[in-house]
């Protein structure tokens, strides 16, 4: 008799289908940061205004470590173990496994924020030394910074109680709740004019949107029937356990927004970069959101249970189709961020106090991000092949050099061709992580790209060039496209904005046609990826991680 699945039991999904809930309010709240984005840089500037560099300043602390921690290496360890402790001991041990796993890290990142709001005035003399020289911005910086802090320990209750839905079948929260911090950051700003009171008003909204993150997840795990309450701090050898499988994945996990930290260091030193490369981020950001982690979603089990199953011709068959369907979702952005950069920065951006200088520099540091794009996300792809073998140590190391990489690099073009060089520095450290990655699985035999595979990243590298060159020639010719246009208002959209609205949903339309043409993926490869497949396991925040 076949034993029905609880209600508690996710259902199984395909590699791609399996993201779909948690991509579509990803793409919500990416775009509703683009709009938040938007009103703050319109308000602080960039270049000309010590209130930008300060703020965006403050936003890096707590999301470097929530990135660190929450989104990263405490996902990837917490919720397999819960999970397990659900399925097998039942729902009450789950829970208690869950408090003491609460109160273990709300006690660590409180910790963390008490000492970095004491000693932030020496931290911003490490981080931000190119600030010494602008007191005012200086002191704003800290100020604002120790206001910010406080967010992650409201993130990792946030983060904790959202894994606890995921386990238990539930995603619509997990993906929503990032949302709240963009509604209220937007409520908090727009109806400031000055800029250093906008700095202020968004800097509360941050602290004031982490509880409400923290609330609404809390709400959602109790409405599953988790019982998760505050216990004392025990260092019991479970928490123990997790903190040893924590260490790697911090690490690993965490190379990315290491090497864009500290980008961040050097980019004290020019006055507005820091909102350049924020700017930049945000482009990048939607592409590494929606492609790496959504593949990831479901690559990770289908490995876990191929590798079980001794199914090596699964476990090569589920690598190379995330590998080329990555690389169909992500080639097309990168090629779009480096044929039209500075239109889409300039678009988009450009106005009030954010100069048309401002979106140039932003957009020289986003060609370089467009190339290393691709690596982003291939990290996030191929980290399953060593994670689903229980093998956390080879990513960590790989991690480190990159870092170490990005570092020597960094500083070298820096002060060799300018800030543009910061960029450069962390594309070229991503790549050489992935090219150790590949390297490394070859030598394993535990993954070699089969000639199909191969050939089809080949067709999706020729539609990607193909569309690379029609946006370049668009950008080319802007003023010809714009002129169309000129008279045209859509509220505070003028013809900039509509124009390059207009050529990325052109190019969005284009590009599948260009795919289909060359056979980089066809229809019916597109309609079986996103097919439901019943032997699929159903996937954690473990691979949202």
């Amino acid at each position: 008799m076949t034993r029905k699945p609880s209600p508690s039991t996710p259902k199984p999904q395909g590699l791609l289908r399996s993201s779909a809930i948690y991509s579509a309010l990803t793409l919500v709240s990416r775009f509703m940061g683009l709009a938040r984005d938007l009103v703050i840089t319109s308000r602080l500037g960039a270049s000309g205004v010590i209130a930008a560099d300060a703020y965006y300043t403050a936003l890096t602390f707590p999301n470097l470590f929530r990135r660190m921690f929450v989104e990263g290496a405490f996902s990837a360890a917490f919720v397999p173990d819960y999970s397990k402790r659900l399925a097998k001991d039942g729902p009450e041990a789950a829970d208690r496994f869950a408090s003491d796993a609460l109160a273990s890290m709300v006690a660590l990142t409180v910790a963390i924020t008490l000492v970095c709001q004491l000693a932030m005035p020496w931290l911003m003399y490490a981080y931000s030394y190119g600030y010494v020289a602008n007191p005012a911005k200086f002191k704003l910086a800290v100020v604002l910074t120790q206001i910010t802090m406080p967010y992650l320990p409201c993130m990792v209750i946030a983060g904790l109680f959202a894994g606890v839905l995921t386990a238990r079948g539930r995603f619509i929260i997990y993906g929503f709740y990032p949302t709240i911090l963009n509604v209220v950051m937007l409520a908090a700003v727009l109806p400031q004019k000055d800029p250093t009171r906008a700095a202020y008003a968004a800097s509360i909204g941050v602290i004031v949107a982490g509880v409400g993150q923290a609330a609404l997840c809390w709400w959602g795990a109790r409405m599953t029937g988790a019982r998760i309450h505050p216990r004392h701090l025990k260092l019991t050898p479970d928490m123990r356990m997790l903190a040893r499988r924590m260490v790697p994945g911090v690490i690993a996990s965490s190379v990315t927004q290491i090497n864009l930290f500290i980008s961040a260091i050097l980019a004290s030193q020019v006055a507005g970069m820091r909102v350049w490369l924020s700017i930049a981020e945000r482009f990048y950001q939607l592409p590494l959101s929606l492609v790496g982690v959504a593949i990831g979603v479901a690559l990770l089990p289908r490995l876990s249970t191929a590798l079980q199953k001794t199914d090596h011709a699964e476990a090569q068959a589920t690598m190379d189709q995330a590998v080329v369907f990555g690389l169909a979702l992500t080639l097309p952005a990168a090629a779009a961020l480096m044929a039209m950069p500075g239109y889409l920065v300039d678009g988009f951006f450009a106005r009030g106090a954010f100069t048309h200088g401002d979106a140039a520099n932003s957009a020289a540091l986003l060609f370089h991000y467009g190339w290393g794009l691709p690596a982003f996300v291939l990290i996030k792809i191929l980290q399953p092949a060593f994670f689903s073998r229980g093998d956390t140590r080879t990513p960590m190391n790989f991690a480190l050099i990159s870092v170490a990489v990005n570092i020597g690099l960094g500083v070298a073009l820096f002060y060799t061709i300018g800030f543009p060089g910061i960029a450069l520095a962390t594309s070229a450290a991503s790549w050489i992580t992935v090219l150790q990655m590949v390297a490394r699985l070859w030598r394993r035999k535990t993954w070699r790209p089969s000639a199909r595979a191969a050939g089809k990243m080949i067709r999706v590298g020729l539609a990607c060039l193909a569309l690379g060159a029609a946006l370049a020639l668009t950008s080319h010719f802007r003023p010809a496209v714009e002129a169309p246009f000129a008279a045209v208002r859509l509220g505070p959209f003028h013809a900039k904005e509509i124009t390059v609205l207009l050529v990325c949903l052109a190019g969005a339309a284009l590009y599948p046609a260009l795919l289909f043409a060359f056979g980089g993926v066809t229809p019916a490869e597109a309609r079986a990826a996103l097919r439901r497949n019943k032997g699929d396991p159903a996937p954690t925040a473990t691979d949202l991680s």
